[in-house]
């Protein structure tokens, strides 16, 4: 696809020696009305350069600038040189790009030879998979697949919670109240009531939280019915996680969690005892960051147990020893902030340069309707409920209005589940949100379902015409300001895909695949695509084919399906 700003960059830049290529490139603006053209170059910067008012320079420049055949018209707008495109040629330029490249429009290489991992999701073990989790899942799966399409090697992690006190709360929880069978027939309901009981408990005997501590301590020193019991509350959970996982269709590279790390802390604080970093405090170890406005990392405790600190830091270290990353991302929520600061500081003060490397993303918390969520209260929606609940609704109004569509449970869990996924992804990730039913599950809007349907839509045109769609056409018939609105957001989609690693921010592509739906539809509503006249029908049958797979496209790296009918 012909880089029309880069272009005219090269078309400016011979006329001006005084800036680099980049530097004209990083000054070339999209004019906020397309009256005023489709790119505009300001000449303010160069009136230093050429000691002329910016008015003057932009005039003279725009007379010694020849048009070429991409170029409509050069006009000048005060301290502006703005340029219009020709339609014919940015329709044929964008169009025969999607329609040759298909699934792979939008991909690039731009990524090739390096590697970054993506840690996402990242449940604690006989803990409840709940509504809150959903913003790590789906947000990580999102940034894995950009990451994917961008020509990196990207190695997906679910750095599962499965260590740390709370296992010696629960193995007490389970020796004392604890049955087998109940916890086989529905693991972490089960679990999460023991949870939950222990810390009642706790209030009246306070021995219990002592108790505790002496069997994580049994685990950490690999005791024999500790590690068994740990070892089967880590399967029964995974098992209940993964129905969830394959609902959203997320897939992982490795569940190595914490646990995996127990044996590299020794490593590690030697490490930091070589570089003097590290010192007693209380009976504790501790990295004392005060000079970097931080609290100290406390890394070992006075009982000599260690800390998830220690063990992000492990995990950091054998990371970058076995997979040589490029970054290193953590999809973790902004409750965390500090304590990703205070990690990544002490892997520097280790003597690793590549603690730049390690990326921690955050995101808003979200909250219950009634308060916030609490595990060790049981105030929690558990993930699996919703998506089931999301699915169902959309049956309900699938039979209402369709009732004799085929796979009806397919479509019904291809739009539930894609309402919920789209809806967490289309808001900025850092803002807090309070769960409420309602807004999940209203399709009405600017939502997921109705990216849908507008796919469905061109699927259904596509279906009626029954034609093979080509990129041999009169690109012409494609100038009206309708079809140059939908072509300019397709044109679009190969730079909201790069856009989104600058920030780790996928919410862009929810909020273009909105617009890019938008303009389709009203083209779709202006215009009549099966007219009798083969030269329109054609062109307008390759805009339409355009659109549908650039959605299709857009959706996938969102995690959401794109269904043909609904």
């Amino acid at each position: 696809m012909k880089d029309f700003k880069l272009e005219i960059a090269n078309i400016i830049s011979s006329q001006v020696s005084d800036l680099s290529l980049d530097e004209i490139v990083s000054l070339i603006e999209v004019p906020p009305n397309k009256d005023m053209g489709d790119y505009a170059f300001p000449c303010f910067k160069l009136a230093k350069i050429f000691r002329k008012a910016p008015n003057l320079i932009a005039q003279e420049l725009c007379d010694k600038i020849e048009k070429t055949d991409y170029i409509q018209k050069i006009e000048v707008a005060g301290a502006y040189i703005n340029f219009f495109i020709d339609k014919s040629s940015l329709a044929k330029s964008v169009l025969t790009e999607v329609l040759n490249k298909k699934d792979d429009y939008g991909k690039t290489n731009v990524g090739e030879g390096k590697t970054v991992i993506v840690e996402f999701s990242s449940p604690n073990i006989a803990k409840p998979f709940h509504i809150g989790h959903i913003r790590s899942t789906v947000i990580g799966n999102a940034l894995y697949k950009v990451y994917k399409a961008l020509g990196f090697n990207t190695v997906r992690i679910n750095h599962l919670g499965d260590y740390g006190t709370q296992f010696g709360k629960l193995i007490v929880a389970f020796k004392r109240w604890g049955d087998e069978e109940e916890v086989k027939k529905a693991p972490i309901k089960t679990l999460l009531k023991l949870y939950v009981k222990f810390h009642e408990e706790a209030e009246n005997e306070p021995s219990l939280d002592e108790e505790a501590r002496m069997w994580f301590k049994k685990l950490e020193e690999g005791d024999k019915e500790a590690t068994e019991l740990w070892q089967w509350f880590r399967d029964v959970s995974l098992q209940e996680f993964n129905k969830v996982y394959d609902m959203l269709g997320i897939e992982f590279d490795s569940y190595a969690g914490e646990s995996f790390y127990s044996d590299k802390m020794p490593r590690v604080i030697n490490i930091m005892k070589e570089k003097g970093i590290i010192k007693e405090s209380k009976g504790a170890q501790i990295v004392d960051l005060e000079e970097y406005n931080m609290p100290p990392a406390l890394i070992t405790k006075s009982d000599g147990s260690t800390l998830y600190l220690t063990r992000d830091i492990a995990a950091a270290i054998y990371r970058k020893e076995t997979y040589d990353f490029y970054k290193n991302i953590y999809v973790v929520g902004s409750q965390q902030i500090l304590h990703f600061n205070q990690w990544i500081k002490v892997v520097e003060l280790m003597g690793f340069d590549w603690a730049k490397d390690c990326v921690h993303v955050p995101f808003g918390m979200v909250s219950l309707e009634e308060g916030t969520m609490s595990t060790r209260k049981g105030r929690v929606v558990f993930l699996e409920d919703v998506l089931n609940k999301a699915v169902e609704k959309t049956k309900e109004i699938i039979m209402e209005k369709n009732p004799n569509l085929e796979n009806i449970d397919e479509v019904a869990k291809q739009i539930g589940i894609g309402a919920v996924v789209f809806q967490e992804l289309s808001n900025n990730r850092i803002k807090d949100y309070t769960f409420s039913w309602d807004r999940t599950l209203n399709f009405d809007g600017e939502t997921g379902p109705y990216v849908q349907y507008t796919h469905t839509r061109t699927c259904s045109v596509l279906r009626k015409a029954n034609e093979e769609i080509s990129s041999d056409v009169d690109f012409s018939v494609l100038t009206d300001d309708d079809s140059v609105n939908v072509i300019k957001e397709i044109g679009n989609f190969p730079k909201v895909v790069k856009d989104v690693i600058k920030n780790n921010e996928p919410h862009i592509i929810a909020r273009y695949v909105v617009d890019l739906a938008q303009a389709f539809n009203k083209f779709y509503h202006d215009n009549v695509i099966l007219v009798d006249d083969e030269k329109t029908k054609k062109a307008r049958l390759a805009l339409v084919e355009a659109t549908r797979q650039t959605i299709k496209n857009a959706l996938s790296l969102l995690g959401v399906e794109a269904p043909e009918r609904m």
